[in-house]
């Protein structure tokens, strides 16, 4: 990621890297629906498959409660508690802000409303410390597909980053870029972060505990990728293994590259490149855009039902009083 925007800073691209890689990804995903459009015309979703879409639907919505989970146990890893702010439903309810142009608003408001009760150094660290144990998590899952050409040996490779020797020196600096973005973008109603008293987790352990709950989250997401599969009878085509493998690389393409917020397009090419002669290409697409929406969805329900829920709570307050 630091080699990505350092390059941005030497070419000076129009409108900065993430506008290029995203429009580079989306042209060749659109493409493809070109190129197979009369395909997926022909493609019909039976009562069956609804029922399927749905499981993909409740299954990804499962797997960001479980991913709030693991955000929580690398708050208490890092060994500052949580202080009073409940951490499944802030992290539920600002995870739909990643769609906001940017790609920054989610950590935004994370930091915002756990800094004053661990200190804004801790916020920083965790907002940071999670995307970084998430990656490292999904590449562990790739050499469950085979050798892949040498991919299973690569793919272990970035949990190395997460050893303290180079993951402290690496939190410090992104501790300090992410610090002036996140004041760069702050309202005027709004004050500046403070500087941090200390950079970096204070850590000298393997983060053991986040990285064994962001592993069990990727198998949870893969889960409402594999009900999406079956939808389109993809699942017969490939082992689970292979499957699995193939969703592990695409999903992290999306959450490392810098690109439209959410992995727009990124996870999409990645699959596709990845898969596209092995599998057929019409109910792959299918597959991944069904996928794109269900995950979509369950962002907004996680988020609408955080907030109903806040909404019974005071309804109930202001009725017993």
């Amino acid at each position: 990621m630091l080699k990505l925007q350092r390059l941005q800073g030497a070419v000076s691209l129009p409108g900065g890297l993430k506008l290029w890689v995203t429009l580079l990804t989306l042209s060749f995903v659109a493409w493809a629906l070109q190129g197979h459009f009369a395909g997926l015309r022909s493609l019909t979703i039976s009562a069956l498959g609804w029922w399927w879409l749905m499981l993909a639907l409740g299954l990804s919505w499962l797997s960001l409660v479980v991913n709030a989970l693991s955000w929580r146990v690398l708050v208490l890893w890092l060994g500052h508690g949580t202080g009073a702010t409940p951490l499944v439903p802030l992290y539920l309810s600002s995870n739909l802000l990643k769609y906001l142009p940017g790609g920054i608003w989610h950590f935004v408001k994370r930091v915002r409303a756990l800094g004053p009760s661990i200190g804004t150094g801790p916020a920083l660290v965790s907002v940071l410390l999670e995307p970084m144990v998430m990656a490292v998590a999904a590449l562990l899952w790739v050499p469950f597909g085979g050798f892949q050409g040498g991919l299973a040996l690569l793919a272990p490779l970035p949990a190395l980053l997460l050893l303290p020797r180079w993951r402290e020196p690496l939190l410090r600096r992104l501790e300090r870029q992410r610090l002036r973005q996140l004041n760069r973008v702050q309202d005027e109603a709004s004050a500046p972060l403070a500087e941090p008293e200390q950079y970096g987790s204070g850590r000298d352990g393997y983060p053991w505990s986040p990285l064994l709950a962001e592993l069990l989250f990727v198998a949870c997401r893969f889960s409402g990728f594999w009900a999406c599969l079956q939808v389109f009878g993809l699942h017969q085509v490939l082992p689970i293994t292979e499957w699995l493998a193939a969703f592990a690389l695409a999903w992290t393409a999306g959450l490392v590259v810098p690109a439209a917020p959410g992995g727009l397009g990124v996870f999409e090419a990645v699959l596709l490149l990845r898969l596209g002669q092995s599998v057929p290409e019409a109910p792959l697409l299918a597959v991944a855009l069904s996928y794109r929406l269900v995950a979509t969805l369950a962002d907004v329900l996680a988020a609408a039902g955080v907030w109903a829920d806040r909404a019974l709570s005071k309804r109930w307050l202001v009725t017993k009083s």
